[in-house]
């Protein structure tokens, strides 16, 4: 995080296909926070966007008063923190927190590296792309097996965990929808469905113009 310039609204950096800015969008839109969302073409990133985040990767959210939050799940957490109407965050139940915590722990330290292997093997020959698939199964099994106690990942509706997981499991998903559709989690794939047809996720798809 660092601080910006002063912004009546609150600027979003995004990329449609990108499973951290989709979360992001996610938790923002269900917060129902007024945004301006700028679109990034990622061979020609936004100069304002460079200056506020050096990093220069999405999102980045520009929040009034100028400061910047440049991690999908800081920014998940300051929506949340704003409106949480459904309890995506279980306030009243701290294991369940935890809980949410080491899932997206798993994911996005773990799960990540095998999801990257198996989408781009070509680029690690070191083994073939269905060993880097089996690797992310894992995380898969783990997920199909918390969904037969269960309906969502944490509780019996959506939380933070179900919708900071949901993107990455789609782009494995689509990395062969052949294999995934017909995989051996039926509750994985229903919960995966249920997401692609959601509201909140078919809202925040929409295509927006380049940012400046």
């Amino acid at each position: 995080m660092s601080s910006a310039v002063n912004t009546a609204t609150p600027i979003l950096y995004s990329f449609r296909r990108c499973p951290y800015a989709m979360r992001a969008r996610m938790a923002l839109f269900y917060a129902g926070c007024a945004l301006d969302i700028r679109e990034v073409s990622l061979k020609e990133k936004p100069p304002h966007m460079l200056a506020c985040s050096p990093k220069g990767t999405v999102p980045v959210l520009i929040c009034e008063g100028g400061r910047v939050i440049d991690e999908s799940l800081g920014i998940m957490r300051w929506a949340l923190a704003l409106n949480d109407p459904d309890d995506w965050l279980l306030a009243n139940d701290p294991q369940a927190q935890r809980d949410i915590g080491a899932l997206i722990e798993e994911n996005d330290h773990v799960f990540k590296r095998h999801l990257d292997h198996y989408k781009y093997a070509v680029r690690h020959p070191e083994h073939s792309q269905e060993h880097y698939r089996d690797l992310g199964a894992v995380f898969l099994q783990t997920l199909e097996e918390r969904l037969q106690q269960r309906t969502f990942l944490t509780a019996e509706h959506v939380t933070l965990a179900d919708i900071a997981l949901a993107p990455f499991v789609r782009q494995f998903c689509y990395v062969d929808p052949d294999w995934f559709w017909q995989s051996p989690y039926p509750r994985l794939r229903a919960w995966l469905q249920r997401f692609l047809e959601s509201a909140l996720f078919m809202s925040v798809m929409t295509k927006p113009l380049l940012g400046r």
